[in-house]
């Protein structure tokens, strides 16, 4: 049966259910005093009416603590939380983000949830947001091999390019580490490619006994041997060198198959991207590369995994300005 078709796809009690089982393994949480499995369920409760609902809407999900009297649903404090859309539809739009691989766009949801575009755009960001773990990769451990490459997209804010200039300087940049043992990738948006920006960021997420594998770039040479990482393996691309000729396990050809999916989404899929949203692209793709088939995990246990990260991770309209 597709995954579609299950009860909590469509039924509102249904989806509270399934997302109350997922995040409230010890029974119901309070938010308001932290109480565990001490909360009773209120039935019957309707919203005031209005023209739309003369009757008012039925409430589904509502709890209420013994302990500090106070009301609350699954939805507070996670990317839920005062949503007008119902629960199921979230349930679907993060079903149709995990399984596409090269991601859906906020066009296409729109249209096919039913919502307004600006619903349809305002909820993938938050559900990008909770595919972001922030945690640092941890990647190389045991001498493990780890491979390091940056890429180019879109523009760069502010900057003009020269007619004559070559390169990427007038792009926005992001560099990527893939651990070969793990198969997970972590991927940082950069403001430049210098040696001081990148190797700090090398060193936080690689461990120092990895053996790291990155192409010719400057900004790489002179990492190994035990001045950043106890080993350094490179290819010339500019050569036409792929693969190391006496070692053929010194190579980029994962991170760069993962950019290859990337590109197509950013492409292909979501074309426009500011910089202020492009970290939140980057741990989308991120998200469906670490929770992939060839880690074990299907598409609906991948939407299992985005929906335990909802907690805590909540996005609003609210400007800084």
């Amino acid at each position: 049966m597709s995954v579609l078709s299950a009860p909590y796809m469509h039924d509102e009690a249904a989806a509270f259910a399934h997302v109350e089982a997922m995040l409230w393994a010890d029974g119901p949480v309070c938010p308001h005093c932290g109480v565990v499995d001490s909360a009773y369920k209120l039935e019957g409760v309707r919203t005031k009416p209005s023209k739309k609902n003369p009757e008012g809407k039925e409430r589904f999900g509502l709890w209420k603590c013994r302990d500090c009297r106070g009301q609350f649903t699954v939805r507070k404090g996670t990317i839920f939380e005062e949503s007008h859309l119902p629960l199921h539809l979230w349930l679907q739009a993060i079903h149709l983000m995990v399984s596409s691989k090269k991601g859906i766009s906020s066009h296409q949801l729109h249209r096919v949830l039913g919502i307004t575009y600006k619903s349809a755009w305002f909820l993938t960001h938050r559900i990008r947001e909770c595919m972001r773990d922030g945690a640092l990769a941890g990647f190389g451990g045991d001498g493990g091999i780890v491979e390091v490459d940056e890429t180019f997209i879109g523009k760069e804010p502010g900057v003009v390019k020269h007619p004559k200039a070559r390169g990427g300087s007038h792009k926005m940049k992001m560099v990527t580490l893939v651990d070969r043992t793990t198969k997970r990738a972590k991927s940082i948006v950069v403001d430049d490619l210098k040696k001081s920006t990148l190797i700090p960021i090398l060193q936080e997420n690689i461990a120092k006994e990895a053996y790291v594998m990155t192409d010719e770039a400057r900004q790489y040479q002179g990492i190994g041997a035990g001045q950043v990482f106890d080993a350094h393996g490179w290819t010339n691309h500019s050569a036409g060198q792929y693969v190391d000729y006496q070692d053929s396990e010194i190579h980029t050809n994962t991170v760069e198959g993962f950019y290859s999916i990337f590109k197509r989404g950013m492409k292909g899929v979501y074309q426009h991207c500011g910089k202020q949203h492009l970290h939140r692209y980057a741990a989308e793709f991120d998200f469906r590369y670490n929770n992939r088939v060839a880690n074990g995990v299907d598409d609906a246990e991948r939407g299992n995994v985005a929906l335990r990260g909802v907690v805590g991770k909540r996005l609003t309209y609210a400007r800084p300005d």
